[in-house]
């Protein structure tokens, strides 16, 4: 009895260990993320909070600037210097939304003859991650998919949850 119960423990033990180390690497994910999107950042001649919201428009857009700072986390009157600084650089445009019920309403548009630009700076980093993705099979790329869909949701589900007065 007594070494089924240090099985068991054992077993926590690892378990444990193996979830921290992955919350570890997570962690360092995101640094370096943040890194390579700093670096993109300076070399398009942007703010990294900048290239965020043109991130957030370019997957999520057209969308109006209450909804692009509600995605960013963002004050709307700190949206207006951000769409400025795009809209200068020729990165979006913002145009009328005839179908709003405000006349004043506008819908912000990510400019695609842009693309080009930004995709090139990332071009290494997508042909690790081909390679990368290559040493899986296509079950284990589902649960990869999976475990990093799910850890996004509980990213949502904590941010918001700051997010509440």
């Amino acid at each position: 009895m007594n070494s089924v119960l240090s099985a068991d423990a054992d077993s926590a033990r690892r378990r444990r260990r193996q979830t921290i180390a992955i919350k570890e690497s997570l962690r360092e994910l995101s640094a370096q993320l943040a890194l390579l999107n700093h670096r993109v950042s300076a070399r398009l001649d942007l703010r990294d909070i900048d290239l965020d919201c043109l991130d957030l428009v370019a997957r999520h857009g057209p969308l109006s600037p209450s909804e692009l700072a509600r995605r960013a986390g963002l004050h709307p009157a700190t949206m207006t210097g951000i769409l400025d600084r795009l809209e200068r650089g020729g990165w979006i445009t913002r145009e009328r939304d005839p179908g709003a019920a405000d006349r004043r309403a506008v819908t912000v548009r990510a400019r695609r003859d842009r693309n080009q630009e930004i995709f090139r700076l990332y071009a290494r980093m997508n042909t690790l991650m081909d390679q990368i993705c290559a040493g899986y099979t296509e079950a284990e790329l589902g649960l990869l998919d999976d475990f990093l869909r799910r850890t996004t949701g509980a990213g949502h589900e904590a941010s918001d949850e700051l997010a509440s007065p």
